[in-house]
């Protein structure tokens, strides 16, 4: 029998969920990997540690993305923390593009540049600091091409001869394992764990593994969150009026406000923000943010619609292009409509004769592996399973859908779900603070540890209401045999009358109003009964 199509009762969904970590190796923060299992970790620290004697100009390179950000606030705090100085850029989406290049390094004028989040393809940019005679120290977690730069150190645990086990890790550990050479051969007395919070933000954010390392820094990381004197976090906390964060806190409120600056802006303004040490001035750049995100929300709605216009629902993945769409709000639509769809996503901006883009996979498909079949008719591309960017001449266009179309029919239908997810049938009166209690001792769920799906049947929609600024969440009051569950809809794409008898397919949830703690259902998909 088909676990979906089977009842499931708490003794049962606790054994499925344990299964999940009994291969984890890193179980608690003294468990965790140390810094020499890292290719070039001490080498690049040796070399920093001399910069520091010497006094050398060194910049920080990072990305435009919470992870860039992320990773440069944890280097620079280090140096601050130290007292030296040093230069942090962090590149502008629509003026410098990604990653280090000629007219960045022409740019500044120092002896030492260290990446964060970035530079494993920058073949062209390690050419020119070697003719400079800058040394090169990269960071970055991207999988590497077949050609390495030229750099002094590369540290990515992605490296064919890095012992560094195969979990898969952010650049901001990557910086933070750098940051704990350093600390080594330095011999300072310094704190690592005071950038666990934000470790567990750039984690999250990027799509890592939840499982072994990333799943202790995560948990720990919501902990140190709360108990954080970070003024970024007070700032945030004294808007939206929450007394504490939760995990889901992170992907759906923190991730996206640090992520707006670089998608509208420029990332500096995040970078401050989670930088700075004054509160005012935290409240400042919080508003500026707060804007950016407001635009971006406008401007995601605007490309996903008429990026549905151009699909067709029985086509193996979904590609969707238009002339000069926003380039930063081109990953939040493909991860939308690879939602929406349940299919590889890829959304692309048309720029004269060049198309930018961004790709999402989903379930269990690499989207790297995927994009990789089609690189002949790139110009470049890069990143990791669950997302990728990618550039290509529009000449070239027709023959990449084509040939990603081929390509994604020819994946295993199983490979597009996690079939971790679904985890059985439950009636109503089973989602009680005891199911609350069992679920929360899993979290945080995520990549590889995906939020378990329900199925309730034979439900009778006893009210209905419309919420939100536009109208696009859904609130049911559903019975079954006197109990009553609450249930909301987001972004719903299907609605019941009152009194339809319905299934439902979707994950419990804690809902916290004016201190009074209630389970709630959230929706995924309705059926009729």
């Amino acid at each position: 029998m088909n676990k979906v199509d089977k009842k499931i009762d708490k003794i049962e969904i606790k054994r499925i969920l344990k299964q999940r970590f009994d291969m984890d190796i890193h179980n608690k923060l003294c468990d965790l990997p140390l810094p020499n299992c890292l290719k070039d970790a001490y080498k690049a620290a040796y070399r920093i540690k001399e910069a520091i004697e010497k006094n050398e100009r060194v910049a920080i390179v990072g990305d435009y993305d919470v992870d860039g950000i992320i990773s440069c606030v944890i280097m620079s705090e280090f140096f601050t923390d130290i007292g030296f100085d040093f230069i942090v850029k962090i590149p502008n989406r629509f003026k410098d593009g990604y990653g280090l290049n000629k007219n960045i390094i022409n740019e500044l004028d120092v002896d030492l540049i260290i990446t964060v989040d970035n530079g494993i393809a920058a073949i062209e940019a390690g050419e020119l600091c070697a003719k400079k005679g800058i040394d090169l120290i990269i960071t970055d977690h991207h999988t590497p091409l077949d050609i390495l730069p030229k750099a002094f150190a590369i540290i990515n645990p992605k490296q064919a001869d890095c012992e560094f086990p195969d979990i898969e890790i952010c650049g901001a550990q990557v910086a933070w394992y750098l940051i704990a050479a350093l600390k080594q051969v330095c011999k300072l007395n310094y704190n690592m764990c005071k950038f666990i919070e934000l470790l567990a933000i750039a984690i999250v954010a990027d799509m890592m593994e939840l499982r072994d390392l990333n799943r202790v820094l995560v948990r720990k990381g919501i902990e140190n969150i709360n108990k954080s004197k970070r003024v970024a976090f007070k700032a945030i906390k004294q808007y939206y009026q929450k007394d504490k964060f939760s995990i889901d806190n992170i992907g759906f409120l923190i991730a996206p406000l640090i992520n707006s600056a670089g998608r509208m802006d420029d990332a500096s303004v995040s970078y401050n923000f989670l930088f700075t040490k004054d509160y005012d001035e935290a409240q400042k750049y919080l508003e500026q943010i707060i804007s950016f995100n407001e635009s971006r929300k406008d401007e995601e709605k605007l490309l996903f619609d008429e990026s549905l216009t151009q699909i067709d629902d029985n086509e193996s993945c979904v590609i969707a292009a238009g002339k000069d769409w926003h380039d930063g709000v081109l990953g939040i639509v493909a991860s939308r409509l690879a939602k929406h769809f349940n299919k590889p996503a890829f959304v692309f901006s048309i720029h004269e004769n060049k198309l930018k883009g961004s790709a999402r996979g989903v379930g269990r498909i690499d989207i790297l592996t995927l994009i990789n079949k089609a690189s002949a008719l790139l110009i470049n591309y890069g990143g990791h399973k669950g997302a990728a960017g990618l550039c290509l001449e529009l000449e070239n266009y027709d023959k990449f859908k084509k040939l990603i179309q081929a390509e994604s029919a020819k994946i295993p239908q199983d490979c597009f779900y996690d079939t971790d997810e679904i985890l059985g049938i439950l009636e109503p009166d089973e989602i009680d603070f005891e199911m609350l209690e069992l679920l929360e001792s899993f979290e945080p769920f995520g990549h590889k540890n995906p939020r378990p799906y329900f199925v309730l049947k034979n439900l009778r929609v006893k009210n209905k209401k419309i919420l939100g600024k536009n109208n696009k969440h859904l609130k049911l009051i559903l019975t079954k045999e006197h109990k009553t569950l609450e249930a909301l809809f987001f972004n719903f794409d299907s609605e019941p009358n009152v009194n339809d008898t319905i299934n439902v397919l979707g994950s419990i949830s804690k809902n916290e109003f004016r201190s009074l703690v209630t389970p709630q259902f959230i929706i995924r998909k309705i059926s009729q009964a």
